[in-house]
């Protein structure tokens, strides 16, 4: 499918998945900066019921520089979740799920569960998985319910029908934050790999404070689109803004916005 084949997947059964979108130079990098990442840091699993007891997650991504800021811009993904949310939207948090030979499966609940909207309602969340390895029914693929995102939000943790997104090595799943889904359980003998990366709307808090979680410095490195994407820029010329400057204006010195209001 097309870009927009793929946004009238996510619109009509609230997920799709792009196949081989990931170029193989990346994800050797990203999987061999998750195995620094989780040597050096010493990660180890949540022992919680929603992030696993054999579940290794390395959270704030993006604080860790490149290959990571290739990611939430990346041009066969982005352009899928600019048109499920709109192109004001922000990252919304970016971490690394491996799921390791044991786990049991995640409990079944939506992205956008905690936030009191009633259902069913424009999408407010988008999320994706990066496939690092093969995604398979029985090495813990992301489990989903198709078309639940016109639903209510399940019962968390609740007996539900679902299907496995099993994809290849490289492969991209993105659904509606609304979709019933959790991982799967593994039962093979490898690991499973995978990177989400998740965006909301733009008048949406974000999962991780990334204005915080980032050195400035290092948000300085980065190119204009993904300051915007992180919350330095502003929604609409009105949600963001300090003192009616931009916060990329505040940090970089770019040119002015002009708010709401002076338009």
């Amino acid at each position: 499918m097309d870009t927009a084949g793929h946004i009238a997947a996510v619109r009509e059964r609230g997920y799709t998945v792009v196949e081989n979108a990931i170029e193989a130079d990346l994800v050797e990098a990203l999987a061999d900066a998750l195995a620094r990442l989780e040597r050096d840091l010493a990660v180890g699993p949540a022992m919680n019921a929603f992030e696993g007891h054999r579940t290794v997650r390395i959270y704030n991504l993006l604080a860790h520089g490149a290959p990571f800021d290739r990611i939430p811009v990346h041009p066969a993904v982005l352009p899928v979740v600019e048109g499920v949310l709109d192109p004001g939207c922000l990252v919304s948090s970016l971490s690394s799920i491996a799921i390791d030979p044991g786990e049991i499966a995640q409990p079944i609940h939506a992205d956008d569960q905690v936030i009191p909207l009633d259902k069913p309602h424009r999408p407010i969340v988008c999320n994706s998985m990066w496939a690092l390895t093969d995604f398979t029914a029985a090495n813990g693929a992301t489990r989903l319910v198709p078309g639940s995102h016109r639903l209510a939000s399940p019962d968390y943790g609740g007996a539900y029908e679902t299907i496995a997104a099993e994809m290849p090595r490289g492969s991209v799943l993105i659904w509606d934050g609304a979709l019933w889904h959790g991982g799967g359980a593994n039962t093979s003998v490898a690991r499973r790999t995978g990177v989400a990366m998740n965006y909301c709307a733009g008048f949406i808090r974000q999962q991780e404070n990334q204005q915080l979680g980032l050195d400035p410095a290092l948000v300085r490195t980065f190119p204009p689109r993904l300051r915007e994407l992180i919350g330095y820029g502003v929604y609409r010329g009105l949600i963001g803004h300090i003192d009616k400057q931009s916060p990329d204006q505040r940090l970089t010195g770019s040119e002015p916005f002009t708010s709401i209001w002076d338009r």
